[in-house]
């Protein structure tokens, strides 16, 4: 398969996302086994962007390994620093059930009233907003508002 082609831009922008990251899987002492490849390929799809550990000493050998796992996995290699990989593979869409289409359930939310005198404690109340309401910034419950529509969409439509 052939390599993801990525723009100096966009694999600048990648490695300082993968900055932060910790890494997600290590490939042991037993090199790149298949249970590795398909651990790899599992953080890949749930993170797209990952960063692997290799234990080996041998710079080469990890080189190595960092093409045959972007050509082997499909993925962009991003960067290759010491002991770390950084492989990057857009991921795949997700595939929703029918009662995902849902609207949200009903939340719990804790209100705050403080009191105009200063030093007594806030009156503390446990409101349950639904999915089709909204609380306002004073506390109360209001029905959502329709999401609004320009004219022109209005006469496109």
């Amino acid at each position: 398969m052939p390599l993801i082609a990525l723009t100096p831009a966009q694999r600048k922008d990648y490695r300082a996302q993968a900055h932060h990251l910790d890494p997600v899987v290590m490939v042991g002492s037993d090199g790149l086994s298949d249970a590795v490849r398909k651990e790899i390929d599992h953080a890949l799809d749930a993170h797209g962007l990952i960063k692997v550990r290799v234990l080996s000493d041998d710079r080469n050998a990890r080189e190595a390994m960092f093409l045959a796992l972007a050509d082997g996995l499909n993925a962009a290699p991003i960067q290759h620093i010491g002991k770390l990989l950084v492989l990057w593979r857009p991921q795949p869409a997700k595939v929703r059930a029918e009662d995902e289409d849902r609207k949200p359930g009903p939340r719990d939310v804790k209100v705050l009233k403080y009191s105009k005198r200063g030093g007594q404690r806030p009156e503390v109340r446990m409101l349950r907003v639904l999915g089709n309401q909204r609380l306002t910034p004073g506390g109360q419950i209001k029905r959502a508002k329709p999401k609004k529509v320009s004219i022109k969409k209005r006469a496109q439509g």
